[in-house]
């Protein structure tokens, strides 16, 4: 069977019966297009067909280099007569060396468009490296490395004014940034920046760096790993997305951002301090992730009026949900999710939602609230939460439950001899929230729960939304696999649930 490989050889070598080569008549840009298709050892190889080929390969504007071993390089080796292009296929070079005689043979006269490449090198390799990619005007900068010891942000980069996109991942140990002095009056054409594993230890407050003046045209801002941070400001004025994960001692985020339109935050803040806080000032914000963050002491979420969707999670201590100051915070940061059309909180949020009364009174209602997913442990304890969400949503017509099925978690199988016989506690609390609930009641119109185990929990809020829900069309369970012992009581409970009440005629059931 013929490869993708050998049907691509096949094409650059082609010629007519006539024997004219037709593929090198074809323009530069053409076939630097056509060349992009092949790893980047294919393209070098293709150097030794003719001087037109040599000159296409001293000329190719995309150099990715991570598509090959990084440490080491084999090229099969050439009989050719120019000596720089025997040096480039001798089978002795490593990665780093490869990726140094590529770019010194490359065109001084053409254009790096992108330049990908991973590699272990040293600091001074590195930095040469990048030089000469910033010599040849290059655009795109792509680079992962990893160092014996930390080494300095290249400065070579800063005062580049082709560079667009510049994306520098250390896997170890990191590096370290010059003064914000020095960074802050570069990167004039830059609109991507991506930085990860930062060592910020000698300057812990990055807050003029990623000022209203600096980066004019920074449009998307990634910022992983920065060891050490522990007070951020941002306010780019063209940023549009932005991203910061794994800084786990920021103390103080400021964002003020007038075309800011995503935003995520990750695993950060110092859960253990008492002095944290956070402001975010986005008024075309569109779509929020707030995913496993320490609860700040104070937040401010204001004028977030565009917010389209948001997923909310924390990392919880046990003291949160009874701190005065950090209950208040969330009801802050809740406060200003109040337009979104969309939310997904964590099983966190839930149990911060359950545990402390004052939400079930200050909870504000999300009135343009279209879609809910919800993700909780659905023990009993679990309840109070769920029903101060449905009561905050009256117009809601979409509800996705996720269960987490922990073991340590304790779930009572439905019994309806029971329940027949008394009502179960659960039934008796949604019953009770009736009238708080007409609104939602009467304009939800899909339920879809997944890990839905039969449990008496589940069962009741079922059965409960089945009875009240006048706008209900679709109920979905997600049941998965179950041992051979539960299938028929499975069945059993199946049936029964299918023989429940519905308050909408059109309201149908299904299992999956």
């Amino acid at each position: 069977m013929e490869t993708r490989y050998s049907k691509r050889r096949k094409l650059l070598l082609h010629t007519t019966e006539n024997g004219i080569d037709r593929i090198s008549d074809l323009p530069d840009a053409v076939l630097h297009h056509i060349l992009f298709l092949l790893p980047i050892k294919s393209i070098a190889q293709t150097s030794v067909l003719s001087k037109r080929w040599r000159s296409l390969w001293s000329s190719f504007p995309d150099l990715d280099f991570t598509t090959i071993n990084p440490n080491a390089i084999s090229l099969t080796n050439s009989n050719h007569p120019n000596r720089t292009e025997k040096n480039l296929h001798t089978t002795a070079a490593t990665g780093v060396d490869f990726i140094t005689q590529v770019l010194a043979l490359h065109d001084k006269f053409s254009h790096i468009r992108t330049l990908r490449f991973r590699a272990h090198l040293s600091f001074s390799h590195l930095n040469g490296l990048i030089r000469s990619a910033t010599r040849h005007n290059v655009q795109e900068l792509d680079v992962e490395v990893a160092t014996d010891d930390y080494f300095n942000f290249p400065r070579s980069v800063i005062a580049s004014e082709s560079l667009r996109v510049f994306n520098l991942k250390s896997r170890y140990p990191g590096f370290r940034l010059p003064p914000s002095s020095v960074m802050k009056d570069g990167f004039r054409s830059l609109h991507t920046l991506s930085l990860s594993l930062i060592i910020l230890y000698n300057q812990s407050s990055l807050l003029d760096l990623f000022s209203a003046s600096s980066f004019p045209v920074l449009r998307k801002l990634n910022l992983d790993a920065c060891f050490g941070l522990k007070h951020l400001s941002v306010g780019c004025r063209a940023l549009e997305d932005l991203s910061l994960e794994n800084c786990f001692q920021l103390l103080g985020l400021n964002i003020s951002s007038p075309k800011l339109e995503r935003l995520r935050v990750a695993n950060c803040f110092d859960a253990y301090s008492d002095k944290s806080l956070v402001k975010i000032t986005a008024p075309r914000l569109r779509f929020l992730v707030w995913e496993n963050n320490a609860i700040t002491n104070n937040s401010s979420f204001d004028n977030l009026s565009f917010l389209h969707e948001a997923s909310i999670g924390f990392f919880v201590l046990n003291e949160d949900t009874s701190h005065v100051t950090k209950i208040q915070s969330v009801s802050n940061l809740l406060f200003g999710l109040s337009h979104a059309h969309c939310l997904k909180f964590g099983s966190q949020c839930i149990e911060i939602l359950s545990s402390n009364n004052y939400f079930a009174v200050y909870l504000q209602p999300y009135s343009n609230l279209n879609s809910l997913e919800l993700h909780t442990g659905f023990n009993k304890n679990n309840v109070l939460g769920l029903a101060c969400l449905f009561r905050s949503s009256p117009t809601l017509q979409t509800l996705i439950l996720k269960i987490i099925n922990d073991q340590k978690i304790e779930r009572r199988q439905w019994n309806r001899e029971m329940w027949d016989l008394s009502g179960s506690e659960e039934e008796q609390f949604w019953e009770s929230q009736t009238q708080n609930l007409k609104s939602f009641l009467h304009h939800l119109k899909v339920v879809k729960i997944h890990g839905f185990l039969e449990c008496e929990n589940e069962v009741s809020l079922a059965k409960f939304l089945l009875k009240h829900g006048k706008a209900l069309q679709e109920m979905i369970l997600c049941t998965g696999h179950c041992i051979a012992r539960d299938s028929l009581r499975r069945q059993k409970i199946r049936s029964q649930m299918m023989g429940f009440s519905r308050a909408s005629s059109n309201a149908k059931i299904a299992f999956q």
